[in-house]
């Protein structure tokens, strides 16, 4: 069962930036962004060693602070210890992002707290797959 909040998110979203995206396809950071590609949503991959690749019809970005277009979700592909160097990042964002969701198996309490002092829901170790498809 999908928490009634969870919900609301995966259908209120429209755009996600996927930060870590990736381009094998036997990793999660391309198929969990495939799936929701192909569910309808825009997808804007970031991931600074990637630059100059496209994928889900737009082009890589280095930061998330290079994203013109408002983004609804973020979703991180990095783990737990690497997320505190992305919140300076998250909170440059202009519009700032409603929703940054932490993928299975990434939790960081500080960062989360952080992100929710500022406004941002956060999601953490929960899949937008899994999620997306229990709906």
């Amino acid at each position: 069962m999908v928490p009634p909040a969870i919900a609301s998110i995966l259908r209120n979203a429209h755009t996600v930036a996927v930060l870590g995206a990736h381009f094998e396809a036997q990793r999660p950071a391309f198929y969990v962004p495939d799936y929701l590609h192909d569910s309808g949503y825009t997808i804007l991959p970031v991931n600074g060693t990637l630059v100059g690749r496209t994928l889900w019809g737009a082009p890589v970005m280095g930061s998330l602070t290079e994203l013109t277009a408002p983004v609804d979700v973020v979703d991180v592909f990095r783990r737990a210890e690497a997320l505190p160097a992305h919140v300076d990042e998250i909170l440059a964002m202009k519009p700032l992002p409603k929703v940054v969701w932490f993928q299975s198996g990434v939790r960081n309490d500080a960062v989360a707290r952080t992100l929710e002092a500022a406004g941002i829901t956060v999601v953490q170790d929960r899949c937008m797959l899994a999620d997306h498809r229990a709906l």
